[in-house]
């Protein structure tokens, strides 16, 4: 799946989504919701670390001669997917852990937080994959000032809300 974004100068796929299984695809529709938000030119895709290793490798080793700045990998179980795919791009891989059935998603964490030295994956929260695409809008906006922008202008917004929200509170509790 291909998202066409809106912004000329964001022409090709600019962050990839993987994930391991299709049963991911509910959880990880946040991130691409994101992208989705901010014009931000995507492509779903599932590879698996263990399934389809070599797809999984290639698709890694070129993301970078494509032009993908960001990926974006969910996992569940080993959550092998966002380690691997971090051991072969020089690109940022932000790992999202998937809520498993057996350990609640803290298998997936500490799968893909315990990296060894020299892989860095940025790990989200457990189906976290809202903020991984934020995290991924912001990294594409270091090298596109009208992505950046966009982020803070969401932030503004984000912050209004709030305290709207604490006045609406405030003028609410009795004194």
């Amino acid at each position: 799946m291909r998202f066409q974004g809106k912004d000329t100068d964001l022409a090709h796929v600019l962050v990839a989504v993987v994930m391991g299984s299709d049963s991911d695809l509910p959880v990880m529709k946040d991130a691409s919701d994101v992208l989705r938000y901010f014009d931000i030119r995507h492509e779903v895709r599932i590879l698996s670390a263990h399934r389809t290793a070599s797809s999984m490798f290639k698709y890694a080793q070129a993301a970078k001669k494509r032009g993908i700045l960001v990926i974006i990998a969910g996992a569940g179980g080993a959550a092998h997917l966002p380690g691997m795919i971090a051991a072969i791009t020089p690109i940022p891989v932000i790992g999202v852990p998937i809520k498993s059935s057996s350990l609640n998603g803290l298998d997936s964490l500490l799968s893909i937080v315990q990296m060894p030295p020299g892989v860095p994956v940025a790990t989200m929260a457990i189906n976290g994959a809202r903020n991984a695409g934020i995290l991924a809008t912001q990294i594409v906006g270091t090298s596109h000032p009208e992505v950046s922008e966009k982020v803070n202008e969401y932030k503004n917004k984000l912050s209004k809300e709030i305290a709207l929200k604490d006045l609406k509170l405030k003028n609410a509790s009795p004194e």
